[in-house]
């Protein structure tokens, strides 16, 4: 990230998208201190969904105004480059060094220290996560 907030979205990951989607995104606070960005096309099965919840729980609405909090939308520059709002790269303490990490539907955005000691600090229980989250039939493509 330079001294303006500003990174370089990898070329490689926009040849990966669909045209409509390379060139505006959502960018909002994640889990574990990080951010997500979506495209427009994830952003919005994703707000659709939450926009289904039911605003009669207080969790619910307790998670709409956490989740939401920041979400912004963001367009690739002329150069490839994308603006990070400052309240958000200070929410996830980006300082410079970043890490892009692809995520299914979205792409976290990490302080590179930050990622690294995540990454390090969760490494060991792996494979029991993986058995609890995926299961074991998951966990073997070479059984139906």
């Amino acid at each position: 990230m330079d001294a303006k907030g500003r990174f370089m979205l990898p070329s490689g990951f926009r040849k990966q998208l669909q045209e409509s989607d390379a060139d505006k995104f959502v960018i909002n606070r994640g889990f574990e201190h990080c951010l997500s960005m979506y495209s427009m096309n994830s952003w919005n099965v994703l707000s659709a969904k939450i926009g289904k919840l039911n605003d009669f729980n207080p969790k619910v609405r307790e998670f709409k105004r956490l989740f939401l909090n920041g979400a912004t939308i963001v367009e690739v520059d002329n150069a490839g480059r994308i603006l990070l709002p400052k309240p958000l790269y200070e929410y996830a303490g980006i300082k410079k060094d970043m890490v892009f990490s692809a995520q299914g539907n979205k792409v976290e955005l990490w302080d590179r220290d930050a990622y690294y000691n995540y990454i390090q600090q969760h490494t060991g229980g792996f494979s029991d996560l993986a058995a609890e989250v995926a299961g074991a039939d998951f966990l073997n493509p070479f059984e139906d």
